[in-house]
């Protein structure tokens, strides 16, 4: 979710779910440790419980970026082992992790060994030509070994040649069952499953089946009332459901604060695009949003009359 779930994206979700788990975009460990480029690292206290994730491949280095999302208040540091974009093949680290569990636990203990706060990982089923039913279980014991207690299992293999990022979120099958099969033999692990989650329904089928947990990406973004909205009494069994045009309004302290610090309408508002998604006037929503929102002197009344459609149609 790189360039997706920024800390402005993050403080929307939190008004929609009090209860949800939210994880930052991927941080590089050496854009911290080298490029002391700590403000990637801000976020509002509004947001907890959040997770830093980080990508990297160096033991110190990520012990490093640990100790600094740590420091900066996070609440679980987790191990990116399953992006496949370009860019991080080329660092080493991502999906082509999966290919060395050795290094990946020796990754994880050096970054428990830095901090107090939960790690975690994030990983595929398998890469390339690898065999998901040898891989992972061999993946999830070494790095379980190693003191990582919980995964996030995308139940896709990522084919870091021949895919693009964008198709190895769609073309490479889901395999649920194989997920499922993990969480029958590593029982001492916390296992939750991700990819191809497009509803609550659908996350409650898979935690009612024995998953601990279920993670979702793009819906979320997409269509962020629907998975998130009713969430704290569904899948946490507390509080009401938050609704919509209030969560909208919530947002105009949030953005005058950030626009008073010299910040853009439009870095705010991009992510509040899909919040009343199916939903009659939606597409007008969107269209005042998208258009107004990089004029000069755009500010939160655009929110308003964007609303003013849905409103009006409700």
């Amino acid at each position: 979710m790189m360039d997706w779930t920024d800390r402005h994206c993050r403080y929307l979700h939190r008004l929609l779910s009090r209860h949800a788990l939210l994880y930052t975009e991927m941080v590089t460990a050496p854009a911290l440790v080298r490029g002391g480029a700590v403000h990637l690292l801000d976020f509002s206290p509004r947001e907890h419980p959040v997770a830093l994730q980080l990508g990297g491949s160096d033991p110190e280095e990520l012990a490093a970026a640990a100790r600094l999302g740590q420091a900066a208040g996070y609440d679980e540091i987790n191990l990116n082992c399953g992006c496949p974009s370009d860019r991080v093949q080329s660092g080493v680290f991502g999906a082509v992790l999966m290919r060395d569990p050795g290094r990946v636990a020796d990754c994880v203990a050096a970054m428990r060994e830095a901090v107090e706060v939960e790690v975690t990982v994030k990983c595929r089923i398998g890469v390339d030509d690898q065999n998901p039913e040898e891989v992972l279980p061999e993946f999830l014991s070494r790095v379980g070994a190693a003191g990582c207690g919980r995964f996030i299992i995308h139940a896709r293999k990522a084919w870091l040649q021949g895919l693009s990022p964008k198709e190895n979120r769609d073309i490479p099958p889901l395999d649920y069952d194989l997920v499922q099969r993990m969480r029958g033999m590593f029982s001492g692990l916390h296992l939750s499953v991700n990819g191809g989650i497009v509803s609550l329904d659908q996350a409650e089928r898979f935690l009612e089946a024995g998953l601990d947990g279920v993670m979702v990406g793009r819906a979320a973004y997409h269509d962020p009332a629907s998975m998130l909205a009713q969430a704290d009494r569904r899948i946490f069994g507390a509080g009401e459901d938050a609704d919509a045009v209030a969560v909208a309004r919530a947002m105009l302290p949030y953005i005058e604060a950030h626009l008073a610090a010299g910040g853009k309408l439009g870095q705010v508002t991009r992510h509040m695009l899909g919040l009343f998604a199916g939903r009659p006037g939606a597409r007008h929503w969107r269209r005042i949003l998208s258009e107004g929102a990089h004029r000069p002197g755009a500010g939160p009344e655009l929110v308003e009359q964007a609303l003013e459609p849905v409103l009006q149609a409700a």
